[in-house]
């Protein structure tokens, strides 16, 4: 990889953005790729425009004549060989990787990466060393991810360099580390290609930064958790046994963070025979002394586990499927598990003797990305630390929104619940008293001076009505519904 050929192709591709692919290809046949079903988009670029070549050498992964090729790279067409991109055969070419558009509503970026199987039904198993691209998950994690300004920041496990691509947004420094050359060798090409400098290192969790500190750090880690035997594949599973990759992240973390520092994960975690899942992880959380919330997003059965991930690596159909099924189930029989659990794990070193750790499981919609949400999540768990929560004028959080329910023409509501319409979304139902709390709170007084003007409202014991709703006060600031 030369600075010259790297250069010329991303003045080639200036044009190649997800808006202008996806104004080539439009909503039917955009949504048909999703489905990896390539004919409506063969069928929306058969014109022989340079980006119409762009779309069927990468997105939909046809040959094309060499002189289509040729007149789309222009003068880069050499550096998109060098490149390893494209490659010739007699009058025709053809893609050896993934070129892909990839942005948000401030950045075109480019992503290089394997190129992906499974298109028009097409299963072929996947080689160990494969470089996923843009996945479910890695956008998950990039919504999840909190954006404040540091100075360092790591992405573990970069794959493609899709986080790092983020981070060079708010980050001073960003360095970025995976176990496989491959992926090595690309996301430092993708970092290159957007005029990025992005620090790409080989080696295995924190070994490549062994003695460096973050301000953040955030990882989408190889978490499948599959049977010992076959082969494996890199971006998805490790050596290590059941989830213990998660673990060893989690139990990493505090060595790797400066004070105030941040680890977010996209992970999964076993629920064993007989063991709350909320009691393994919090049995890994607490001796890092780091502040910790825990979003358990979905429950996964085991049948229904071993089918994605069979099915994700090309196997769904070959020869043995069904022995192969079978092990899967077996083994996790073996081992004590009854299910699998997916979802968040951000981590704070915020130096509290007592940390503040929030374990949960929630299935419901939420308002992306939630990165803000959990940023804001820092200042509650400081404030539910601070002292007493009666003495602290809150404010009433501005996506807070009220609905009541009734029988018809009642004079008062049956019902009175409150919900948040960013982030996670919680909703509460809340009494009379909650409902007039929340209505009052604008900065002006403290909880405790309007606990007390509702009780000589309501003929009840001022210190009975601070006794009984401190702790809910600290759950309306834990779940956001009151701010600072």
């Amino acid at each position: 990889m030369t600075d010259t050929h790297v250069a010329r192709l991303r003045e080639a591709i200036a044009g190649f953005t997800v808006d202008a692919v996806h104004g080539v290809l439009g909503d039917e046949a955009w949504r048909a790729l999703a489905r990896s079903e390539t004919v409506p988009g063969l069928r929306a670029t058969a014109d022989g425009s340079s980006l119409s070549t762009l779309i069927r050498l990468f997105q939909l992964q046809a040959p094309v004549p060499r002189s289509a090729a040729e007149a789309a790279f222009g003068p880069a067409w050499t550096a998109a060989q060098a490149l390893g991109l494209v490659t010739v055969d007699g009058d025709e070419a053809r893609a050896l990787l993934d070129l892909r558009p990839y942005g948000d509503e401030e950045h075109d970026w480019w992503v290089v990466c394997d190129l992906t199987p499974g298109l028009d039904g097409r299963e072929n198993p996947r080689d160990p060393l494969y470089v996923l691209g843009i996945s479910e998950a890695s956008s998950s994690l990039a919504q999840l991810t909190v954006r404040p300004q540091v100075g360092r920041a790591l992405d573990l496990g970069t794959g493609c360099g899709v986080q790092a691509l983020h981070l060079t947004g708010h980050a001073r420094d960003v360095v970025a580390t995976d176990v496989n050359p491959r992926a090595v060798e690309l996301a430092a090409l993708t970092a290159a290609l957007n005029g990025l400098d992005v620090d790409v290192r080989a080696g295995s969790l924190f070994e490549p930064v062994a003695d460096e500190r973050f301000d953040l750090i955030c990882t989408n880690p190889p978490f499948v958790v599959s049977p010992p035997e076959g082969d494996r594949l890199v971006y998805r599973e490790t050596g290590f046994p059941g989830d213990e990759v998660v673990r060893r992240i989690v139990m990493g973390a505090d060595r790797h963070l400066n004070d105030e520092g941040w680890c977010q994960l996209l992970a999964a975690w076993i629920h064993e025979d007989g063991v709350p899942w909320q009691e393994r992880l919090a049995a890994w959380i607490e001796p890092t002394g780091l502040d910790a919330w825990v979003v358990q997003r979905e429950r996964v059965d085991l049948p229904e586990y071993a089918e994605m991930w069979l099915a994700d690596a090309g196997l769904r159909h070959a020869p043995g499927h069904v022995e192969r099924y079978d092990r899967w189930l077996s083994w996790f029989a073996e081992q004590g598990t009854e299910a699998m659990g997916f979802g968040w794990i951000t981590l704070r070193k915020a130096g509290r003797d007592v940390p503040q750790v929030r374990i949960e499981e929630w299935t419901a919609p939420v308002a992306q990305p939630v990165g803000a949400d959990f940023l804001a999540w820092a200042g509650r768990a400081d404030a539910l630390a601070s002292g007493d929560l009666l003495a602290h004028r809150w404010r009433l959080g501005t996506d807070v929104l009220q609905e009541t329910a009734g029988p018809v023409g009642a004079e008062d509501p049956a019902l009175i619940r409150v919900l948040r319409t960013g982030g996670l979304r919680p909703s509460r139902q809340v009494d009379t008293i909650e409902a007039g709390l929340l209505s009052a709170c604008d900065g002006d007084l403290t909880a405790g001076q309007i606990l007390d003007a509702l009780a000589q409202i309501l003929d009840r014991d001022p210190r009975e009505l601070r006794q009984v709703y401190t702790p809910v006060v600290a759950q309306l600031v834990a779940d956001g519904f009151l701010v600072d």
